[in-house]
């Protein structure tokens, strides 16, 4: 095996091995209620698919044999890219007309 597909290896073991650790015990609703718990998850599998794309690209006979990396490589560019390409630049519009009106002191607070 390859030095540098060993490391990917190893990124994706901690990384699984991680979300594991975040979700141990909680419910979907508890999941779901947690920003902190799915923002570390999201994270991880960020991670899990890179190092698989990368593993893919340097070792792919050895790639085949993790089940459904495919999928998983999908799942975080969906995610990653999806997000990016579709939601941001209605996100950044929407964003920049509220920072164009009139600030009103009243209803304003402190940041964090």
């Amino acid at each position: 095996m390859k030095p540098d597909a060993q490391a990917l290896l190893w990124d994706v073991e901690r990384a699984a091995g991680a979300i594991a650790g975040f979700i141990e015990g909680l419910d979907t609703r508890r999941y779901a209620a947690s920003d902190v718990v799915r923002s570390a998850v999201e994270r991880k599998f960020e991670i899990i698919g890179e190092a698989l794309g990368w593993l893919a690209k340097i070792d792919p006979k050895l790639v085949e044999r993790i089940p459904r990396y495919r999928e998983t490589i999908a799942f975080r560019n969906l995610f990653i890219h999806g997000y990016a390409a579709e939601s941001a630049p209605p996100l950044r519009e929407a964003v920049a007309a509220l920072l164009k009106e009139p600030n009103d002191e009243s209803s304003s607070s402190s940041f964090l």
